[in-house]
């Protein structure tokens, strides 16, 4: 196989990887909302900041593997990185997170809830 082409995938699955790490990333931030409500305000603003970064991560990629050149299947697997990681894993482990706030919010009304004697 050729040199160029294998460096064309090798490009194309770093691309991947940096789409799931950026969805991973912003599983923190979904995890940290769903500990800690707060106004939509605020979730505007992490998202804008959150998406200057990925931003900023995928120029870097383009950077420092393609000298700056922009490459097209690159952006595509930087966005399909982010939905496989989304549909396959993400989905499933925020479900998880939610039933366990769920829980643990109930454990907390019990304690809380004065027992009532008769």
């Amino acid at each position: 196989m050729s040199v160029h082409i294998v460096y064309e995938v090798k490009l194309l699955l770093y691309s991947f990887f940096t789409g799931a790490g950026l969805m991973i990333i912003y599983d923190f931030l979904r995890i940290f909302r769903i500990f800690i409500p707060h106004l939509p305000v605020f979730t505007g603003l992490e998202d804008m900041v959150y998406w200057i970064y990925a931003a900023l991560v995928t120029f870097s990629l383009l950077y420092e593997q393609n000298d700056g050149g922009l490459r097209g299947y690159v952006i595509v697997g930087v966005f399909l990185g982010m939905l496989l990681y989304d549909r396959l894993i993400s989905r499933f482990f925020l479900k998880l997170l939610k039933n366990i706030r769920k829980y643990l919010k109930m454990k907390l009304r019990k304690k809380i809830r004065p027992r009532v004697h008769k």
